[in-house]
């Protein structure tokens, strides 16, 4: 089918809307690259906007030779890896069950189930059960709360809803029973809504920083990388202190912040183009099926 020219116009014009947009999505990431890798000179005199100028690797030789920082990040993606597949799997365990209706009080579990979507107890009874169960300042005050996300296992029981009930059926004529239709049927037909559920678990371990600001006050071994970095954004004055004193080069504050961020936001901005393929046809059909 050969397009007119006003299709042709428009195709290009949403193109280069496009093409706009990811470059305004880009700036702030190069500017911070570029700011990490200039000189301390070249910050002072607000020298640098998308390119490096004086190149200089000393905030990362910092941060490589820190053993906190280097902690820090490998910490992260052993919680964000053990956070992921825990959450996924408890996801999974909750929205399967819910799709079969000869479940006894399906409709009341769903119901309870949603309810904790409008309604929490609270930032200070959450602190004060934490701190009943002896959670705080521990590790798995980091794992625990946060395992489950209701509307992520709305969109999968959603999904498993869509996947005809002739399927499920034909297995158990065959003697397959709950456990090994959903490994042999459910799950590798939800092949797109897993990665995508997993990318949001992944991503919301990385980046969150809020609940070991307020649940790991005292134990700073287990400072995710963001919660690092947070402390870095809020310690400037310190680090410009010991640069007066001579302990840092003059500028390496700016240097040091930006190189930090780049560590935090990198690896998993590098996630994306995997699961890519996978995200928006996961979080499509999971909405609009059930």
């Amino acid at each position: 089918m050969i397009k007119s020219r006003a299709a042709k116009t428009t195709d290009l014009l949403i193109a280069a809307f496009c093409l706009l947009l990811i470059f305004i999505s880009l700036v702030p990431i190069l500017n911070v690259l570029a700011r990490s890798l200039s000189s301390s000179e070249a910050l002072i005199r607000n020298e640098v906007l998308l390119w490096p100028k004086g190149w200089n690797l000393d905030a990362y030789r910092t941060v490589l030779q820190d053993s906190k920082y280097t902690w820090s990040l490998t910490w992260t993606a052993m919680l964000t890896l053990i956070c992921t597949l825990l959450s996924m799997t408890i996801t999974i365990l909750c929205a399967f069950p819910l799709i079969y209706d000869q479940l006894k009080g399906r409709k009341l579990i769903n119901s309870m189930i949603v309810l904790t979507m409008y309604f929490s107890a609270g930032t200070i009874p959450n602190y004060l059960l934490l701190k009943s169960l002896n959670m705080l300042d521990r590790p798995i005050v980091l794992i625990v709360p946060n395992m489950l996300s209701i509307f992520n296992m709305i969109i999968l029981r959603s999904f498993f809803y869509g996947i005809p009930e002739s399927l499920r059926e034909s297995a158990e004529i065959d003697g397959a029973g709950p456990i090994r239709t959903l490994l042999r049927i459910y799950l590798p037909l939800s092949t797109s809504v897993l990665a995508t559920l997993a990318l949001f678990y992944a991503v919301g371990r990385w980046n969150g920083f809020s609940d070991a600001l307020m649940y790991m006050s005292k134990n700073r071994h287990y400072y995710p990388i963001q919660l690092l970095l947070y402390q870095i954004l809020q310690s400037t004055t310190q680090i410009e202190v010991a640069t007066q004193e001579g302990f840092f080069p003059p500028g390496i504050s700016e240097t040091l912040k930006m190189a930090t961020v780049m560590f935090a936001t990198v690896p998993i901005i590098l996630v994306y183009p995997w699961l890519q393929r996978y995200f928006i046809s996961g979080v499509t059909i999971g909405a609009i099926k059930g």
